[in-house]
């Protein structure tokens, strides 16, 4: 079930403009939401599980000017009324749409920066395939039959999993190793070559810049992932003697490294990024605000996608002072700030129920 948007488009004409109070929950890239937020003058709150999270003391310029401490996330529904008295903005992450579930995270009766109408295209895998075949994003090709295995693959459960329980198949037996079948999975063929994830912004409301059918897309920032144990794997032998001995790949992110990639890439990069941006409009009404194309370019520089982040990405947290694509839109714009920034433009345009669902 879907939040009724007229009903929300409704309490935001309610809140008083002024007293905006920008939410998200104490995890993931909360602290540059924070952060960007107080940048651009909001107020902001944090939600914490049990009790406030004490490194955000450590992080004076980070931390949300409130706390509001729930015993499950699911008891945010409970003091909905509590919230909207704050004239809450909640900003969804990763870990957010992970913890209350992307159907909960749909049906919250509350103001949410962006399209919610987007999770039931990005958590459904199958789905998230249609949007980016669609929009003639190449990606890798899917097995749908795990007995017809017969060259490396990568078996991906539902949802935002950090990479948790992911794992490479080389034949059935392989798949059926390693299998768990209470989950939602399917089967990509697993592409050689440099992943890169391409951080990008999507504003209904912007007229300058790369434009588009409607509005604009602007890269902000690109990033690497530190996957554990895979990346360490290599420096204890092969994969096959290492299974004899119990050890098996795992590809849970621990870490995030900043790149730049060589320009001659980039119309590619923002070739998929326009393509997917246009087709979401036609699909779902766009994909607004933040979004990371997953991808990984082959020595042959072709560029395969092989996932879509339809929100800020924990990558973008080591861009807090900017990036060295950013730097070249404005200086000192992280991810978050850019989201407070939408907000605000939204704001003072009279825009708001453009951005907000």
């Amino acid at each position: 079930m879907e939040a009724d948007v007229r009903r929300i488009h409704r309490l935001i004409e309610e809140y008083d403009k002024e007293k905006l109070t920008i939410t998200t929950v104490c995890s993931h890239s909360s602290l540059q939401i924070f952060h960007g937020a107080r940048l651009e003058g909001f107020k902001t709150l944090g939600i914490a599980l049990k009790k406030p999270p004490r490194y955000y003391d450590a992080f004076p310029l980070a931390k949300p000017d409130e706390f509001l401490t729930v015993d499950s996330y699911q008891e945010i529904f409970d003091i909905k009324d509590q919230l909207i008295e704050k004239n809450v903005i909640l900003v969804p992450h990763g870990s957010f749409v992970e913890y209350l579930g992307a159907d909960n995270f749909r049906s919250l009766p509350l103001p949410t920066f962006g399209n919610r109408r987007v999770l039931e295209w990005e958590s459904d895998r199958r789905k998230q395939r249609e949007w980016l075949t669609s929009a003639g994003v190449r990606m890798p090709r899917e097995v749908k039959d795990p007995k017809e295995i017969n060259f490396p693959v990568l078996v991906k459960y539902d949802g935002a999993k950090g990479g948790r329980g992911f794992f490479i198949a080389r034949n059935y037996q392989d798949f059926l190793d390693g299998i768990d079948r209470s989950k939602g999975f399917t089967i990509q063929e697993y592409i050689l070559g440099t992943r890169y994830y391409f951080h990008f912004f999507y504003s209904p409301i912007k007229k300058e810049g790369y434009k588009l059918s409607r509005g604009t897309l602007e890269m902000l920032s690109i990033d690497r992932r530190d996957e554990s144990n895979i990346d360490e794997m290599y420096k204890l032998g092969s994969q096959e003697q290492l299974k004899k001995q119990g050890i098996v790949p795992t590809f849970v992110v621990t870490g995030n490294a900043p790149v730049a990639i060589r320009e001659s890439l980039l119309p590619k990069v923002f070739d998929y990024a326009e393509k997917t941006v246009e087709k979401s409009l036609e699909l779902f009404g766009g994909i607004i605000g933040p979004f990371c194309l997953e991808s990984v370019v082959k020595d042959d520089l072709e560029i395969v996608v092989f996932e879509i982040s339809a929100r800020i990405v924990a990558g973008t947290n080591l861009f807090i002072k900017g990036s060295p694509y950013s730097d070249l839109l404005e200086e000192n714009m992280s991810t978050g700030r850019r989201i407070a920034r939408e907000i605000k433009l939204a704001r003072d345009f009279g825009r708001l129920k453009d951005v907000i669902t």
